[in-house]
């Protein structure tokens, strides 16, 4: 009964949302009915506490998604792969971002020695080799809220390598410019830190400076000089 309660709920608040958006601007859904520009492809991971346009301060139409399990990037995974070559060669988005975050339960289970049964072991295996490369400097954090983190910060970091040698990105590096970003959301906190892995020598979302995104939510800062970004 509590299950559908809570979809019940996520329905009336559906209602809500779309009238009150309505109200505030008339040709705010006509104009998203109308096509999609993003400049933003935002590859994370499918825990419910890291919505992305949410903690971004953005709005429907400012972010193409693809989510998963730990955010992990495969090569083989014909999903990411398409959604990829869709947002960066259809949609020219200007920016790839690739988002891990604290807590992460994938992370969690990497570390760990037991398996989680299922097909999660098969999809985390990506997540455990990078556990085993790093072993040493793993086994030599204490604190296991700041190892999961630790770990998150690897994979996002194997990620983006994956990324940067996927030929559709490459060909908008050299063609046009895409930036690739490798960050890591910190839920105990709600921002975001560029890790500085991806187009190297960038800090931030390149190009913006000092320049305020800001949205009907929330004021999103991004700072040239300075590698993290905040939602006020």
């Amino acid at each position: 009964m509590a299950d559908q309660d809570s979809f019940l709920y996520a329905l009336s608040s559906n209602n809500a949302w779309a009238g009150y958006k309505a109200h505030q601007n008339p040709n705010f859904f006509p104009k998203l009915a109308s096509g999609q520009a993003p400049q933003i492809l935002w590859l994370g991971c499918s825990d419910s506490r890291c919505p992305e346009t949410t903690i971004l301060g953005l709005q429907p139409g400012d972010v193409f998604v693809h989510r998963n399990i730990a955010n992990i990037i495969s090569p083989t995974d014909i999903n990411t792969s398409a959604v990829i070559e869709y947002a960066v060669a259809h949609l020219k988005v200007k920016h790839v971002v690739l988002c891990g975050h604290t807590s992460c339960g994938g992370a969690a289970a990497a570390l760990s020695d037991s398996r989680v049964g299922g097909v999660l072991d098969t999809w985390l295996t990506p997540l455990k080799a990078v556990r085993q490369a790093n072993a040493d400097e793993l086994a030599a954090i204490s604190d296991d809220k700041k190892r999961t983190a630790r770990i998150a910060e690897m994979n996002v970091e194997a990620g983006v390598k994956v990324l940067m040698a996927n030929f559709t990105i490459q060909d908008a590096i050299r063609e046009r410019g895409l930036q690739v970003h490798g960050c890591l959301f910190d839920i105990s906190c709600g921002k975001i830190r560029d890790l500085g892995f991806g187009t190297k020598g960038n800090s931030g979302f390149v190009g913006l400076g000092d320049d305020v995104v800001r949205g009907r939510h929330a004021q999103l800062v991004f700072r040239g000089g300075n590698a993290s970004m905040s939602v006020r």
